[in-house]
């Protein structure tokens, strides 16, 4: 295999549910350009099922992470990297066919720094659109001090960039992917470039926590709902992200 273009990160944990489809549908956008160019790499973090076997079948290269911490998941995944562009992509979401073909179109353009993705929910109800409705307006006062909308969900953008920024900060046990946004925009602002989001593409993304959780749980639960966005609630993000089954 040539050198990567494309190096797209996908942290996991206990992920063989999901890991394969995710997985499957890189490789099929992958097609849109030249699927040599494309490395799959599966962090998986603290794993006791079938993620890593499903991920090495597929093609994928597989480290082992043992941190409790998705930016530092996210940035093993990154230093194991070898392609000029690296993309990051949960375990749970699927990428559509032309999002990398759309990213390279954007990145080579010379105008974007980098950015992020819309995601949209493999199912919809009323309680999952208040519960979106309520996460972007406790994310709003952010959005307003850095002048605009950030999108996250699958972020793109060029390793020297990623490098520049210092990845994610591992500092964070949540909201590391709006921190992450802020950097990069503002890293953008001083080389004169745009931050900016998929037009043609977005990703499909699980509903699983609300499955978990119900619908409504952001909502009813607001305390802790603030407590992650702070970023550094260690118990409310064990209680949300990393202690669930």
């Amino acid at each position: 295999m040539c050198k990567p273009l494309f190096s797209i990160i996908i942290p996991a944990h206990n992920e063989e549910k999901y890991i394969g489809k995710c997985l499957r549908a890189i490789k099929s956008a992958a097609k849109y350009i030249y699927p040599d160019t494309v490395e799959m790499i599966v962090a998986a973090n603290r794993c006791t099922d079938a993620t890593a076997e499903i991920s090495k079948q597929l093609g994928a290269k597989v480290i082992e992470n043992n941190d409790k911490c998705i930016a530092a998941v996210r940035n093993a995944g990154a230093r194991a990297a070898n392609g000029e562009i690296i993309v990051t992509i949960d375990a749970d979401s699927l990428m559509t066919k032309y999002s990398l073909l759309e990213i390279r179109e954007l990145l080579s353009s010379g105008r974007y720094i980098g950015g992020g993705t819309d995601p949209k929910f493999d199912r919809m109800s009323l309680g999952i659109a208040c519960s979106a409705l309520y996460v972007a307006f406790n994310l709003l006062p952010i959005m307003i001090k850095n002048s605009g909308y950030l999108s996250g969900a699958m972020f793109w953008l060029y390793k020297r960039d990623f490098d520049a920024i210092g990845g994610f900060d591992e500092s964070l046990v949540s909201l590391e992917d709006m921190d992450f946004a802020v950097r990069l925009k503002r890293r953008g602002k001083a080389l004169g470039k745009k931050y900016g989001t998929l037009k043609r593409s977005y990703i499909t993304t699980s509903s699983r926590k609300f499955d978990e959780f119900g619908d409504w749980y952001l909502i009813k639960n607001r305390k802790l709902t603030k407590s992650i966005f702070t970023g550094h609630d260690r118990q409310a993000a064990d209680k949300f992200y990393y202690d669930v089954r």
